[in-house]
C-alpha cells in the first residue's frame, strides 16, 4: 500500500513538469527564484562561454542539477530541435493540475480549449483569464498547442498565476464533470453570453482558430453561446473571446 501511494505521488510530481528551452528562456527562469526547476538539459557540444557560461553559473548558484547529452538525445527532450539552442528545462509547474481535481472544486467559473492550434492565442488567453474572472483553464495535451517559450512570452509572465488543468481530451474531462453548466461559444449560436444565468460551476469552451468547436465536444455542452456583433463582423479572435467571457460578470 505504501509503495502504491509513493508511486501515485511521484507520477503527480512529474506531471507537473514542464520542459522549455532555448538559452535566453532558460535564463530567465533560472533568475526568478519563485520557479522550482527540477533539472537542466545541455548538449555536450556545447561551448561554455557565453549564454551558456550564464547557465552554469546560476545553476550553481541554485544548486540545480545539468546534464548532458547528444544532440539527438537533447532534441528529444526538447522536443524542437531546431529552436532548443542546445538546452533544456524542466520546471516544477504548482499550477499544472489533473484535470480530475475540479470535482473537488466547490465552485468555478472555467475556460476550456477545444483544438487550439496557435501558441500566441494561447499565451494570450492565459494573460486574460488570469487578469480576469476565471479560476482555471482546461487544456488537453492531444491535439493542442502546447506550453512553449512562445507562449510564455505571449502570455506575459501571467503562465504560472492560474491553473492550467491538463487531460488527454477535453471530452474526457467534460465527460466527468456531469454536475457543470457547459457553454460552448459559435458565432451561429441564438442565445447570447450576456442572457444566461450564473451559474456556480460553469465552464466555456472555445473551440479551434478555423474550424471552432468540434462536434464531439459540442454534443457534451448544455449549450451553444455567441457574441452579439455589430456593422456585419461575423467573429472574433479566439483570444479576445476569452477576454469578454474573463471579465463577463
Amino acid at each position: 500500500m505504501q509503495d502504491s501511494q509513493e508511486y501515485l505521488d511521484k507520477k503527480a510530481y512529474f506531471e507537473k513538469i514542464i520542459t522549455l528551452y532555448g538559452r535566453n528562456v532558460v535564463i530567465e527562469i533560472l533568475e526568478d527564484k519563485n520557479i522550482v526547476v527540477h533539472k537542466i538539459h545541455m548538449a555536450s557540444s556545447n561551448k561554455p562561454d557565453g549564454a551558456i557560461k550564464e547557465i552554469l553559473t546560476l545553476a550553481k548558484k541554485r544548486s540545480i542539477e545539468v546534464t548532458y547529452h547528444d544532440k539527438t538525445a537533447l532534441s528529444r527532450i526538447s522536443k524542437n530541435a531546431q529552436q532548443d539552442q542546445g538546452v533544456a528545462i524542466d520546471i516544477i509547474a504548482q499550477s499544472y493540475k489533473n484535470a480530475n481535481e475540479i470535482k473537488e472544486l466547490n465552485s468555478y467559473k472555467l475556460i476550456a480549449l477545444d483544438g487550439i492550434q496557435n501558441p500566441q492565442n494561447l499565451g494570450m488567453i492565459i494573460r486574460s483569464c488570469a487578469a480576469g474572472n476565471i479560476d482555471g483553464i482546461i487544456l488537453p495535451k492531444k491535439n493542442s498547442a502546447k506550453i512553449s517559450p512562445l507562449v510564455i512570452k505571449a502570455s506575459a509572465g501571467t503562465l504560472f498565476k492560474l491553473p492550467i488543468y491538463y487531460c488527454n481530451t477535453i471530452e474526457e474531462a467534460l465527460k466527468s464533470l456531469t454536475d457543470t453548466k457547459i457553454y460552448s461559444l459559435s458565432s451561429h449560436a441564438k442565445q447570447s453570453i450576456y442572457d444566461i444565468a450564473p451559474s456556480s460551476k460553469s465552464i466555456f469552451v472555445l473551440g479551434n482558430e478555423s474550424e471552432g468547436v468540434s462536434a464531439e465536444v459540442e454534443k457534451l455542452c448544455n449549450d451553444s453561446l455567441q457574441i452579439p456583433m455589430n456593422r456585419g463582423v461575423e467573429s472574433l479572435n479566439v483570444a479576445v473571446t476569452a477576454s469578454l467571457l474573463a471579465f463577463m460578470k
